[in-house]
């Protein structure tokens, strides 16, 4: 079992430590490939198709087992890696990306739902700081490690090193993960209703990655009409569907339903408002970019922080509804904090730095609080029979989330020509909206008797 955790581990790292590695060597590869505009492609095809196919990669884990969703994940990354590193052209280096992201999207499915399956909610507690762990460990040395390895081995490098963690992946986890128990099979598999998902979520994740997209009045309104019909469609497609994509039925449990509509507000919110920080941060503090990055490690050490607090209290406080609101308040006065931040011309110094270390930590605290209590509360309140549909229902929320985040904030900073009121008025909304999250978020009573003490 521990060497199948590790496993899981090592998939999740590979598929968060993709997103950002390649950031950092983005102009490297523009060079050598005379990519030009389309480099952001390279970005945007992982996050497209990671998103896209979060919910197929659950419902598949529910249907032919974690193993073999796990195992079929980890060689489907394999192989975009490799086709990665090899790609001639910037045409093929996108459709690699893509395929990686495809793999990606299992990975961390397939990690989250095996969680809940081989482990009970107080062993899941004690766990999820190495899951922060990876998190963190994702998000630093990402960048960091893209710009090395591009610099003294080649870009390729980046994506040749992820075959040996495959391999061993695969090597160590394969026996210890559940294989196929249910008696559904892939006939019937509702196509029709993945088809439908791919149309509405690949336009929200485009209007929230390509600045060209979401700035054009045209095409932005064209992508989010097409996004909004085909959403209508798959949810009346679900409603009729012998076995559904996303099943109904997880919605009939008001604490999984609640703790899905709160992922996906704290996705808007938190994640949504990344890019935005920055530029409330140099405002504010008159700092230059290589100290506000500096700063921005405040934001996760505030994620560590509350990830080793809560694996310790919450073994002798284990409801989690509490939990999640405390995640709520801390990010609304985190994000309310830093949209203060641009008005604060004329304040000494360390008030400002204060300000802004506090409103960096408790953002990233709000987030790992967020991500852990509404995540635990899900797999314990998610049906059996539609356990990886669950996750990765609560996962698409959060995905998507981030990306109408980003494409609705960044629509307000056009509007408003990018002025310094733009990131008071984007993470004000944001700190709003997590506001707005504490009224829909999951109560006492939505929480299984069983886990309360």
């Amino acid at each position: 079992m521990e060497l199948a955790f590790f496993a899981l581990l090592l998939g999740m790292l590979l598929a968060q430590l993709d997103t950002n590695i390649v950031v950092a060597a983005l102009p490297r590869i523009g060079d050598d490939l005379d990519a030009g505009p389309a480099i952001a492609g390279v970005t945007a095809a992982y996050l497209l198709t990671v998103t896209v196919t979060t919910p197929i990669a659950g419902k598949l884990g529910d249907i032919l087992g974690r193993r073999a969703v796990f195992a079929g994940s980890v060689l489907v990354f394999a192989a975009g890696s490799l086709a990665c590193a090899l790609a001639p052209s910037m045409l093929l280096l996108v459709a690699a990306r893509a395929l990686q992201g495809v793999g990606g999207a299992g990975l961390i499915v397939t990690a989250v739902s095996t969680l809940g399956v081989l482990f009970d909610k107080t062993e899941l507690i004690r766990r999820q700081v190495w899951l922060t762990a990876v998190t963190a460990i994702a998000a630093l040395a990402g960048p960091p490690a893209g710009g090395y390895l591009a610099e003294w081995a080649g870009w390729p490098a980046i994506f040749l090193v992820n075959l040996p963690v495959c391999a061993l992946a695969l090597a160590i986890g394969y026996r210890g993960l559940p294989g196929r128990s249910g008696t559904t099979s892939l006939r019937g598999f509702d196509l029709t209703g993945a088809a439908l998902m791919l149309v509405a979520t690949s336009g929200i994740v485009a209007l929230g990655s390509f600045e060209q997209i979401a700035s054009s009045p045209v095409l932005s309104v064209a992508i989010l009409a097409l996004s909004l019909l085909a959403t209508i469609a798959f949810v009346r497609r679900e409603r009729r569907a012998a076995d559904p994509l996303i099943p109904p039925a997880i919605f009939a449990s008001q604490g999984l339903s609640r703790s899905i509509i709160v992922t996906g507000i704290g996705g808007v919110a938190l994640f949504g408002t990344f890019t935005f920080v920055p530029l409330a941060l140099i405002a504010g503090t008159g700092y230059d970019v290589s100290t506000v990055s500096t700063l921005l490690v405040a934001l996760t050490a505030g994620q560590l922080i509350i990830t080793a607090t809560f694996s310790v209290v919450a073994r002798k406080l284990p409801r989690m509804v509490p939990w999640g609101r405390l995640g709520l308040i801390l990010g609304v006065v985190g994000l309310g904090l830093l949209a203060i931040l641009p008005l604060a011309n004329g304040w000494p110094s360390p008030v400002v730095l204060s300000v802004a270390v506090a409103g960096l930590a408790l953002s990233g605290a709000a987030l790992g609080l967020l991500m852990q209590a509404y995540t635990l509360l899900g797999i314990t309140t998610a049906p059996p029979e539609h356990f990886g549909s669950a996750m990765a229902t609560l996962t698409l929320a959060r995905q998507l989330g981030g990306s109408i985040g980003a494409a609705a904030f960044g629509w307000v900073l056009i509007t408003m020509s990018g002025s310094s009121d733009a990131t008071v008025a984007i993470l004000g909304l944001a700190a709003l909206l997590l506001a707005v999250g504490l009224v829909v978020a999951p109560r006492h009573r939505d929480e299984p008797e069983a886990e309360r003490p």
